[in-house]
């Protein structure tokens, strides 16, 4: 397999649903929207799909090989995926503390 596509593989079969959750992210609530509003949202998908990136560059050199070539995968996959929604729920509560102090 190319190095490349190795060390990035939970990142190609992840962003399709990071996708759909992004949309999600984006579209709910549908008031208020604003250019704060829509500033904040880039932000955050952003931020959560830089923080996935690293987060699987670290955890697949970061994983021990003896346990075999899949390990280093299923630890970057795990690792990542829960940094994508930790950032993404933090992303959600701010938002929504936000919008509500506005109102």
């Amino acid at each position: 397999m190319n190095a490349l596509v190795e060390v990035n593989l939970a990142l190609i079969l992840f962003l399709p649903w990071f996708l759909i959750l992004s949309v999600l992210f984006w579209v709910y609530p549908r008031q208020p929207r604003g250019p704060a509003r829509r500033v904040f949202d880039v932000a955050a998908i952003v931020l959560s799909v830089v923080a996935f990136v690293a987060s699987i560059q670290w955890a697949f050199h970061y994983a021990d090989p003896s346990y075999g070539g899949m390990w280093k995968q299923v630890l970057a996959t795990a690792v990542g995926y829960g940094v994508y929604l930790a950032v993404m729920t933090l992303a959600f509560l701010l938002r929504a503390a936000w919008l509500r102090r506005r109102r």
